[in-house]
């Protein structure tokens, strides 16, 4: 695994899922990674699990990947989110079920870390968004790296013996003597005002990490997730990317 592509929230969005495949493919990606939530929210979850387990990589549980593999009860959900995510587990099989339900909460690529939320606490689904969140995790870390998805935003901050600083650059070179919790944003469902998909690409040779946006036909989706009976919100949601 030499120039990896680290994916997440992927959110059941097939058009934009396979936009990043493509451009990832452009670039001459040797392995995939996904951080998680495959599904919710949108309305391809059968063939957006099917298109990750396909790529053979490294997949990471995430929180709506949890709840459509299990019976249990939504109560932290808003009733948009609750409405999808009991769609979306009719629409899955029992064998997918099992897969989703069987993703780990964290793994390593070599010395790194592969989270949804957290490393300090992968199950408890917190979110990560402000320096301070960041410094508090980063003051943990173990690793080098941690990459993690779950709030839709692309972000990135560095620690060092100055302390944690968030970062601007589209394309980080690691600093050895530093560490690094990267968000590498949202496939399906960006929140941060840029409706195309995000993912990063991380070479492990050259020692870079690059935030990529891709284009995708964002009305179909649209389109797709007011034809299967979804919220109408969720729809709406994509072209805001909020």
């Amino acid at each position: 695994m030499s120039k990896i592509a680290i994916i997440s929230d992927i959110h059941a969005n097939e058009t934009a899922l396979e936009a990043v495949l493509s451009d990832a493919e452009s670039l001459k990606v040797s392995d995939y990674v996904c951080l998680g939530d495959v599904v919710g929210y949108g309305p391809d979850p059968d063939a957006c699990l099917s298109r990750v387990q396909s790529l053979n990589c490294i997949t990471i549980k995430g929180n709506h990947d949890e709840y459509a593999a299990r019976d249990c009860d939504l109560v932290s959900f808003n009733p948009e989110a609750k409405e999808a995510m009991l769609w979306t587990r009719s629409k899955l099989s029992a064998n997918q079920r099992e897969w989703l339900g069987s993703l780990p909460y964290e793994r390593r690529i070599g010395r790194n870390s592969l989270v949804h939320a957290t490393l300090t606490n992968p199950e408890e689904w917190d979110y990560v968004y402000r320096r301070l969140d960041a410094s508090l995790q980063l003051k943990k870390q173990k690793v080098p790296v941690c990459f993690y998805g779950h709030t839709h935003r692309p972000m990135s901050f560095m620690h060092n013996e100055n302390g944690c600083v968030k970062l601007e650059d589209q394309t980080i070179s690691l600093d050895p003597k530093a560490k690094y919790l990267v968000n590498v944003g949202s496939v399906g469902q960006p929140r941060d005002k840029d409706e195309r998909a995000s993912y990063v690409i991380f070479d492990r040779i050259e020692g870079t990490i690059e935030f990529r946006r891709v284009e995708y036909d964002v009305q179909s989706v649209m389109e797709r997730i007011l034809k299967a009976g979804l919220p109408e919100s969720l729809a709406e949601r994509l072209a805001e990317a909020l």
